[in-house]
């Protein structure tokens, strides 16, 4: 192949199918979008119940959406879902390991009841759902697999050492598949979104000395908005990408040199 035969096909998700975990809510959602504006086909498991605005949304891009009530730490379920969304679309080409769960406190009240359940689902649902999908990706010898990380894959994590150790865990797995998978022209990367205005950080933003902490750190100042994710989702999910192996890009307006 020689540089004359690349085109901005290479960026086409068109006749693809995709799994997103928790992608009807939160930055979740502006994943599945992307990929459903780049012509993939979507199918979303999520343990909050879909109300609409997800599937309105896709349809507007003229392509199919199935979602799935599932919860992702159930024995069985990571695999049921692979399976579902081979039977409704007839195979699984993307999957963004999308949900999670962040939980806080100070260290002394930090104990099992809330680190147990955040590695179940950032980290164990995220290798179970990886594990399945690799098993159809490597039968087809293609496959793209989008982990969603965190600044806190590079960082400590004041507040919430669960948190901090799964981003890490997901930096970790996400190496150690592009290692395994790669002869198998499967891709596994990830994305580390930096500070986003989401309903999650209303409180951080509306606390002027928090905000202003937040946005001092930032070359670019401003919070992030969902839509800075999607370019990237659509890039990591298409051809475009298909030499980007093991690599975790950061999404974070420059958060990281700073």
């Amino acid at each position: 192949m020689s540089i004359t035969d690349f085109t901005m096909d290479y960026f086409s998700l068109k006749g693809k199918n995709a799994v997103v975990t928790g992608g009807n809510t939160g930055l979740g959602q502006a994943f599945a979008l992307a990929l459903a504006k780049g012509g993939a086909n979507v199918f979303i498991p999520s343990i909050i119940e879909e109300d609409g605005t997800t599937r309105a949304l896709m349809e507007k891009e003229n392509v199919q959406m199935a979602f799935m009530h599932a919860d992702l730490t159930e024995p069985g379920v990571p695999a049921e879902i692979i399976e579902r969304c081979v039977e409704t679309f007839s195979s699984i080409d993307i999957l963004v390991n999308s949900a999670g769960l962040n939980k806080i406190a100070a260290f002394e009240d930090f104990g099992r009841e809330k680190w147990d359940p955040m590695i179940q689902v950032n980290l164990t649902a995220a290798f179970e759902m990886s594990y399945e999908a690799a098993k159809r990706m490597k039968q087809q010898q293609s496959g793209k697999i989008i982990n969603i990380c965190s600044m806190f894959s590079f960082r400590g994590g004041q507040g919430s050492p669960a948190y901090a150790a799964t981003k890490h865990g997901l930096d970790g797995l996400t190496k150690a598949y592009c290692d395994e998978l790669a002869p198998f022209n499967i891709q596994v990367n990830g994305i580390a979104p930096g500070y986003f205005a989401t309903d999650l950080t209303l409180a951080t933003r509306n606390d002027s000395e928090k905000n202003k902490q937040v946005l001092d750190h930032i070359p670019a100042g401003r919070w992030g908005e969902p839509q800075d994710l999607m370019g990237t989702t659509v890039f990591l999910a298409g051809a475009a990408s298909d030499y980007v192996n093991g690599r975790v890009i950061a999404v974070d307006g420059g958060y990281l040199v700073r």
